[in-house]
């Protein structure tokens, strides 16, 4: 797995119209996050931070046993620091799902479900609020929140509490829903 290093930087590329995160050793990573979400800062030259490496471990450690390849697991991790950082504010669209619950309060790098007509949905929470969290989609498959509109791997959406199930580890390959 990707250690994180004080020599990382992240940078916006204009040319790709990408935020970056410079790796060292001629690696460079993009993050997966369009330029209409990113906060001012985004822009500036800036080096990964204490902050960003203890959320990229967090992460790190919360996706460890979902049956992603590493290379994938180093993507999801990144970009949820990324928009732990980096992405405005957002409303919830807890619309496409259907409550599940109340009472229910997730932390950062938890793993829930999220449904609605068309399927389930497993998500990382990536920055926890009062009463919602921005999550970001950890399935391979893109998850459909309406017969014309998807979700990819690691695209964020803000998501009231009451939408999301708690997950549970059952084995090292595979993840289900209790409760």
């Amino acid at each position: 797995m990707l250690k994180p290093s004080d020599t990382w930087n992240w940078y916006y590329d204009n040319k790709a119209q990408s935020l970056m995160l410079d790796l060292g050793m001629d690696m460079v990573f993009r993050v997966n996050l369009p330029y209409k979400v990113l906060i001012d800062s985004a822009f500036d030259e800036c080096k990964f931070s204490v902050d960003d490496a203890s959320a990229y471990q967090m992460f790190v450690e919360h996706i460890s046993y979902l049956p992603l390849s590493e290379p994938r697991k180093v993507e999801l991790a990144l970009n949820c620091v990324a928009a732990k950082r980096f992405h405005k504010p957002m409303l919830p669209k807890s619309w496409f799902f259907e409550p599940q619950g109340v009472g229910y309060s997730p932390e950062e790098g938890e793993i829930v479900s999220l449904k609605n007509d068309l399927g389930e949905g497993h998500f990382i929470i990536v920055e926890n609020y009062e009463c919602a969290s921005m999550c970001m989609l950890v399935d391979m498959d893109s998850f459909a929140l309406n017969p014309i509109k998807y979700m990819a791997f690691c695209e964020p959406i803000k998501v009231m509490h009451d939408r999301m199930a708690k997950m549970q580890v059952v084995n090292s390959a595979y993840y289900a829903l209790v409760g």
